[in-house]
Order: structure tokens, then C-alpha cells, then sequence
């Protein structure tokens, strides 16, 4: 478990081989600033990096990462809508192409929403997550219906509801519907499973998450 100095070890190798490699990208996003034409929507959770997993350079993706990898629908009430922001400088400032909800295998906050195992808890023991992951109930519910609420087969299912449930939700931004419907933005759906190292698609005709190549 790296602690700051392990971690100042890294900066290190970052500053001595990475950074002269990717010089010339630095200095271009430095002056010209970030222009991603991708928008990835990745749960916090430490072995799911979306920029390890696509090995992209700096400046090409736009990410927000959170607890299960949610989007909330779109609503207007005062708050701090985090993700709200992130999608909306994504789509309406950089103007992203495609934005990817992508999802993971053994997703901590995914087994919570299906389990409700932080339903009762007080804040700082679990409430902040139980709030959080109320945006998966209805997609709980034919979920906890037809595969029960333990085991890897439900924890699965819940995943793959979840990304659908991002997506439906992404959907709910009326900007951004309006640019799906004129084919300016394309929303895709992904699951990576941490333990084959496989990327699996969302076929939105089918349903079905199909492995990549």
C-alpha cells in the first residue's frame, strides 16, 4: 500500500522518463489547453483508471469519477451537482463526441445498492453512500427480483443496471438529449472486468455487454 513517500518515488520516475516522453503533449495542452472529443463517466474505485485502462495520452479524455460510476437525472434544485457540472462543462464547453459510462466488476458501491447494507447507517459509517446510491433503486428493484440481492450472478446484474441506469439518466439533460438526437454526441455503455482484464460494450439494440477484441 503505497504511502506520500512511495508515492513521491513515482512523481519521480514521472519527471525523469514520462514527462521528457510526453514533453511536446504537455506543452501543447499548456498552451492551446484540453481538447478531448471523449467524456468518461468511471466509479472511484482504485483499480478501475480509465486512463490505464485505454492507455491514452494526457489531454485526451475528460474524466469525473465517483462512487459507482452514477449520474443523477438532470434537476435544477440548489445544491452541488458535481457530476451535473462535469457533464455539463464536457458536452456544452469542450464538446465532447462520446461519453462513456463505464462500469466495473466487483464494484463496492453497486454490491451496496443491491445489498442496502449502509440503509441504517449514521453519517460518516455509511450514510454519504447510502444517499448516494439511492439513484440505483429503481434499478434494484427487477434486480433484487430476479437474482436475489447476494451473490456474484446479482452483484453482476446490478453493474450492468447501473451503467443503464447512468445512461437513461444522462438522457434526462435536455442539452445533451438534443444533441444525441442530431448525432452530435454518441453515449456508450462499458463494464471492465477487474479479474479477466476484458472491456466489455453495451449493445443498446440488444441489451447484452459483448467482450471487446
Amino acid at each position: 500500500m503505497p504511502e506520500y513517500a512511495e508515492l513521491l518515488k513515482g512523481y519521480r520516475r514521472f519527471r525523469e522518463e514520462t514527462y521528457p516522453r510526453q514533453r511536446a503533449r504537455f506543452d501543447q495542452t499548456a498552451v492551446e489547453g484540453q481538447h478531448p472529443k471523449l467524456m468518461i463517466i468511471g466509479c472511484s474505485d482504485s483499480r478501475v483508471d480509465p486512463a490505464v485502462i485505454f492507455d491514452v495520452d494526457p489531454g485526451d479524455i475528460f474524466v469525473v469519477r465517483n462512487v459507482a460510476a452514477l449520474v443523477p437525472p438532470y434537476e435544477t434544485s440548489p445544491g452541488y451537482h458535481g457530476v451535473s457540472a462535469a457533464v455539463e462543462f464536457a458536452v456544452q464547453i469542450l464538446e465532447v463526441r462520446q461519453i462513456v459510462v463505464m462500469g466495473h466488476g466487483r464494484c463496492g458501491g453497486c454490491k451496496a445498492a443491491l445489498s442496502q447494507s449502509f440503509e441504517t447507517k449514521p453519517h460518516g459509517e455509511g450514510a454519504f453512500i447510502a444517499n448516494w446510491i439511492e439513484l440505483l433503486g429503481e434499478a434494484r428493484e427487477p434486480v433484487a427480483r430476479k437474482h436475489g440481492t447476494t451473490g456474484r450472478k446479482a452483484e453482476l446484474a446490478m453493474e450492468f443496471a447501473a451503467i443503464r441506469q447512468s445512461l437513461k439518466n444522462l438522457r434526462t439533460f435536455p442539452w445533451l438529449a438534443e444533441k444525441e438526437a442530431a448525432g452530435q454526441i454518441k453515449l456508450r455503455g462499458a463494464h471492465f472486468s477487474i479479474s479477466e482484464g476484458i472491456l466489455y460494450s453495451l449493445d443498446e439494440e440488444t441489451g447484452e455487454f459483448l467482450p471487446e477484441d
